[in-house]
């Protein structure tokens, strides 16, 4: 006999058949009630056995944890709390789970306890929720763009470029860490190496991604990054999944309607295919947001924070507009802020994005054309404007309510001339990116690309508040587990 997923029932209610099914015992009451969850909804189906009929032996090892099989018929429910339930008439234990020594247990477990045991938090319904939804997550991000004509472009994930020059890579190689070769200046001989050159794991695969979208047209990529960057926060990882759209013959507006449609796509697919685990997770928030003192609660629960990105239309302002209105604001006046707004130049940070969007706006906000001096070299260059203290660029950052920038991105720079200067300003080798100077050699064209962090994006949306719980395997500082 076939067996039947437990949301297919729910969601069928094939009531009088005869069913298998396959799960995990959540809860064993009275000898005769089993909660069973097999992982496809976070909704546990009751399995009723009659003990006075099945095997004492069987009956002892129906545990917290354990893994069973169940046959039996599928009736409505005699009980509350329930629309259906099985009548099992054989019951099969797969594996058995002594809750002596399982670390999980049937009451509420701390995420940091979870997170010290991540290999088995998928078993809990906080953690189920939330890999749903990611993967829901990611099911939309790919729709969207195929939907929209966009080619999914494989960048690699180990490359010899680093996108963002901020050098903090991490090094692929074979030398040995013993007796590695030197060349005569004494430095690393990176010709004996498997490459024969230096290599690294890609911090992002935009540069990659302009040479598809010169020729395709639209691209997007959607793969793992790498940044070893010693942050031990809530908000940062070193592996992590970027999605990276590139578009030909776009500008800065063309890309922030890009950016601000995706996003209302995928938060849209999201309400209306994962509303039972977004419930899970909004209950659990509100749980959670009890403990906190009065001033530091959020002010929406978390289906209203993600119709609030619906409802309203993101507000667009530059970013010397952003300074003008946060150097006034009351809390830079009464030193509120940690990182005080002194003036143009000031490079934003956290408690400044969401000051813009959950105080003075009441909306989502996107920032554009910064300091050229806080940009990437690829960013392409404004023309000087009346009012504006020095050069800008035409980039542009996405801000939430409760993250801060969820998205980043700009026109690119698709002028040889003004890209090669800019790249002997940050000491950028043109040799080394030679391969990406030759799409402004040959063919140009006005280009627009961003950067969507997809843990951001999941953390937004299921109400997380540690990035390193919506990531199966986290890997940060002092942890490479599994």
């Amino acid at each position: 006999m076939q067996r039947t997923k437990i949301a297919e029932l729910i969601r069928t209610e094939p009531v009088g058949t005869e069913v298998l099914v396959k799960g995990w015992v959540k809860a064993f009451r009275n000898n005769q009630f089993i909660a069973l969850n097999d992982g496809s909804t976070g909704s546990n189906l009751q399995v009723v056995v009659d003990f006075e009929k099945m095997d004492a032996a069987i009956l002892d090892r129906i545990k917290f944890g354990a893994a069973i099989g169940a046959r039996g018929t599928l009736i409505e429910s005699q009980g509350k709390g329930q629309r259906i339930e099985v009548v099992a008439s054989e019951v099969e234990i797969y594996g058995d789970c002594n809750p002596e020594v399982y670390p999980l247990q049937p009451k509420k477990q701390t995420l940091e306890f979870l997170r010290e045991n991540a290999h088995l938090r998928f078993r809990t319904a906080t953690f189920a929720a939330v890999f749903r939804v990611r993967h829901a997550l990611a099911f939309a991000i790919h729709k969207f763009f195929n939907d929209r004509g966009f080619y999914y472009l494989h960048t690699p994930i180990i490359t010899a470029s680093d996108a963002e020059g901020a050098g903090e890579m991490f090094r692929v190689t074979t030398l040995p860490f013993d007796g590695t070769p030197r060349n005569e200046a004494g430095e690393v001989d990176f010709t004996q190496d498997f490459f024969k050159r230096s290599t690294n794991l890609t911090v992002s695969g935009q540069l990659e991604g302009e040479l598809g979208a010169m020729a395709l047209g639209d691209i997007y990529t959607f793969g793992p990054t790498f940044r070893a960057e010693n942050s031990n926060t809530t908000r940062h990882l070193a592996e992590f999944w970027m999605i990276e759209p590139e578009v030909a013959f776009a500008d800065l507006e063309d890309n922030m309607n890009l950016a601000e449609d995706m996003l209302q796509y995928v938060i849209r697919y999201a309400l209306e295919n994962c509303a039972d685990d977004l419930k899970l997770l909004e209950d659990r928030l509100i749980e959670e947001e009890k403990s906190k003192p009065q001033d530091q609660r959020s002010e929406l629960s978390l289906i209203e924070k993600l119709r609030f990105v619906l409802d309203n239309q993101f507000v667009r302002l530059t970013y010397t507009e952003a300074i003008d209105i946060l150097k006034n604001s009351n809390p830079n006046k009464k030193g509120k802020f940690q990182y005080p707004v002194e003036g143009w130049g000031t490079d934003l940070q956290s408690e400044h994005e969401r000051y813009l969007v959950e105080k003075h706006f009441k909306k989502p906000v996107i920032l554009t054309n910064y300091p050229a001096e806080i940009k990437a070299f690829y960013m392409r260059q404004d023309d000087p404007k009346e009012g504006v203290p020095g050069p800008t660029v035409s980039a542009m950052d996405i801000l939430f309510p409760g993250i801060g920038e969820i998205v980043g991105g700009s026109q690119r720079e698709e002028r040889y001339d003004r890209l090669v200067r800019r790249m002997e300003e940050m000491h950028i080798p043109a040799e080394e990116l030679s391969w990406y100077l030759d799409t402004r050699r040959f063919g140009a064209c006005p280009h627009a690309g961003f950067g969507l962090g997809f843990e951001r994006l999941v953390l937004f949306i299921t109400g997380m508040t540690n990035i390193r719980d919506v990531i199966a395997f986290p890997r940060y500082p002092g942890n490479a587990e599994f």
